[in-house]
């Protein structure tokens, strides 16, 4: 009889003669419910607040509690577990501690009675490698310059989307920037400890562990000797190994690592920097000085040469830039323009995107009789607006080139608000955006790093990269370079004198470029792809021009990144519109967490994920293997298939959760 219910019910449900996936034995051990959130205990350390910022980057839901507040919540047994349903419930999957004696005393007791009934694993953000985490130092100072290594044990604990070498960086020698302890296993018996990451003593001899698990009385503690602030490269790499380990890669939360490069400019020439005068032929040279004095060719403009360089790069490299393209540069050059010609044959293997038609200022109308110049009171109209975007959507289609009307890159991103002249954006930006379908309009992330709205449009924020748009060669890159971060005395402008947020430098020489202009902004720009943030650098036509001086940047750091990560976590080349939808899955789902909507819990080697509120998109990253559940009746289950996209050895996805809605989730045994 009961068999029949069972075949009755599936066949109401249209499910018969499906093979259904069998229940897994129950377990010898009581069940166990353990929540996906994770509990810090802050103290407000360097090595809290990176292990904080690595959760942010990747969504994955924490309580924090703050150690030093008055009143604050006690760790107890009824704080860190309870019963559901009859059900033993860990409230959290993992702690981060400052360092082992964080709590002492009851607190303490409970802790490692939680720790050890539910299997939940601790990280010691920062300690000291002695006894009390099984560890003899065997040597401690600064590691700048040095390298550290993953582990075999490392690889196959969480961090194997590391080839294993991770540099550590010496960015300014006169600082000492990253310390460490260098520790040897002295554990007692029963105990283990088992290196992850290893470093070494600069100029050789002694080695030990930085990061490694100590396992003992039933618990397993990560432990953590080198210093690391949110900000430094190799936290950020080895950030996520750290989460994977502590979450056994099974959590709400999301990373992949972005690349992505907007071109602007493409079909214009662009105004050109003077090495004698340091000034910008054509913008703030002074007219009236004597034109023999001035360079001969006083703009920059690609070839159709340097259209087939591009492609070529593209296919060797693997990644495509973004052409930012302004039409009205193609008509003003002519009908033969051998430029446009090479852009036209090649758009099959180019990205597009809008960049008006003629570049022009879309902000307040400007007033140049003064120095800066300001805002007359009146406002580019939304007529001028429109047939801005209009023209250039038209002459992309006359041409059949391929592009989304819903993307747009205005020329200085004109007509958003610009501090300190336009401190609102043009009233008549929004109207003109809704009015041609505009969605996303790009903005610079120097500026404004959080996205907007913007009528029906979102601004995407776009990272400025230190490769002007007024050079071409590699001598004007360094002159220009040296005239803004030199001091006056050293024969520079003395901006940054003045400016806080800018370091004067001694004068480059004629290896400036390679040996310092590329280090640095290939530096910066590769901190932006490690940190997971979605968001695209932008240069200009005239670096790809010429001496071709973008590609050396661009190079170093897709270079570094393939020397430190492996083939299975590769930079992801995302378009405009992803980085737009990206953006706003990420601000939708930190709403989520911090409002609680999510309800996710692993019972029974099964993942449930409950939605309480409005339809969401919820981020999801678990063990290879791992595969939807579709439907599930009486403890019988419909498989759905492999979960999510493969990326860095593991399986994660953004999955569309409707309103009291629920995902399921089977791991793999």
């Amino acid at each position: 009889m009961k068999s029949r219910i069972v075949a009755g019910s599936l066949a109401l449900l249209g499910l018969a003669g499906i093979a259904l996936a069998q229940p897994a034995l129950a377990a010898a051990a009581p069940k166990q419910r353990i929540d996906l959130r994770v509990l810090v205990l802050d103290d407000d350390s360097t090595g809290i607040d990176t292990l904080r910022a690595q959760l942010d980057r990747e969504g994955v839901p924490y309580d924090a509690l703050d150690l030093a507040a008055a009143g604050r919540p006690r760790l107890t047994a009824a704080y860190l577990a309870d019963t559901v349903d009859g059900v033993r419930r860990a409230r959290f999957q993992g702690v981060i501690v400052p360092n082992e004696s964080s709590v002492t005393g009851a607190e303490a007791t409970a802790l490692a009675d939680f720790e050890r009934e539910f299997k939940v694993r601790q990280i010691d953000a920062y300690t000291f490698a002695g006894s009390n985490v099984g560890l003899t130092n065997t040597w401690s100072g600064v590691l700048d310059g040095t390298t550290m290594q993953v582990t075999d044990a490392g690889k196959a604990a969480g961090f194997g989307y590391l080839k294993g070498a991770v540099p550590v960086d010496d960015r300014d020698p006169a600082v000492s920037e990253s310390f460490g302890y260098l520790g040897a296993a002295a554990v007692a018996s029963g105990a283990t400890f088992t290196p992850l990451v290893t470093g070494a003593k600069p100029g050789g001899g002694a080695t030990g562990s930085l990061m490694g698990v100590y396992a003992h009385d039933g618990r397993e503690e990560l432990v953590v000797t080198l210093a690391a602030n949110r900000f430094q490269t190799h936290a950020m790499e080895l950030g996520h190994g750290l989460i994977t380990w502590l979450t056994r890669g099974t959590h709400l939360g999301y990373t992949r690592n972005y690349f992505s490069v907007h071109v602007d400019d493409v079909l214009l020439p662009d105004d050109r920097w003077d090495t004698v005068h340091n000034c910008t032929v054509g913008d703030d040279c002074n007219p009236q000085r004597d034109p023999a004095t001035l360079p001969y060719n006083q703009t920059i403009r690609m070839t159709k040469d340097d259209v087939n360089a591009l492609v070529q790069w593209q296919k060797a490299r693997g990644v495509k830039l973004d052409v930012v393209f302004n039409g009205g540069g193609s008509v003003e050059a002519g009908a033969g323009d051998p430029l446009t010609a090479a852009v036209v044959a090649n758009k099959s293997q180019l990205r597009f995107i809008n960049h008006t038609y003629e570049h022009t200022y879309l902000g307040c109308v400007q007033d140049f009789t003064v120095t800066p110049w300001k805002c007359t009171g009146q406002w580019v109209s939304q007529a001028d607006i429109t047939a801005q975007i209009k023209q250039n959507v038209d002459w992309a289609k006359s041409k059949g080139i391929p592009i989304d009307p819903a993307e747009l890159v205005t020329g200085e991103h004109s007509g958003l608000r610009t501090l300190p002249q336009m401190p609102a954006d043009n009233p008549n930006l929004a109207p003109a955006l809704n009015a041609n379908g505009v969605r996303y309009v790009a903005s610079d992330a120097s500026r404004e790093q959080t996205p907007r709205p913007v009528g029906n449009a979102v601004t995407v924020p776009r990272f400025p990269m230190n490769i002007y748009y007024n050079v071409a060669t590699v001598a004007e890159e360094v002159d220009e370079y040296n005239w803004l971060y030199t001091s006056a005395a050293d024969g520079g402008s003395g901006i940054c004198e003045n400016n806080p947020q800018s370091t004067c430098v001694s004068p480059l020489g004629a290896s400036g470029f390679t040996k310092y202009i590329v280090p640095a902004e290939s530096r910066i720009a590769y901190d932006h792809v490690v940190s997971a943030n979605p968001a695209p650098h932008y240069a200009h036509q005239s670096n790809l021009a010429e001496d071709r001086i973008l590609y050396p940047v661009l190079d170093a750091v897709l270079a570094r990144y393939r020397d430190t990560y492996t083939t299975a976590t590769p930079v992801v080349n995302v378009k405009f519109a992803e980085t737009a939808l990206q953006n706003r899955r990420q601000a939708a789902w930190t709403a989520a967490v911090q409002s609680r909507q999510i309800e996710a819990y692993l019972l029974d080697g099964k993942v449930t994920v409950t939605n309480k509120g409005a339809a969401l998109d919820v981020p999801l990253t678990m063990p290879s293997g791992t595969t939807l559940v579709t439907a599930s009746l009486l403890g019988l289950e419909v498989g759905g298939g492999a979960f999510g996209e493969a990326y860095g050895g593991e399986r994660s996805a953004w999955r569309s959760v409707a309103r009291n809605g629920r995902q399921l989730l089977s791991l793999p045994s």
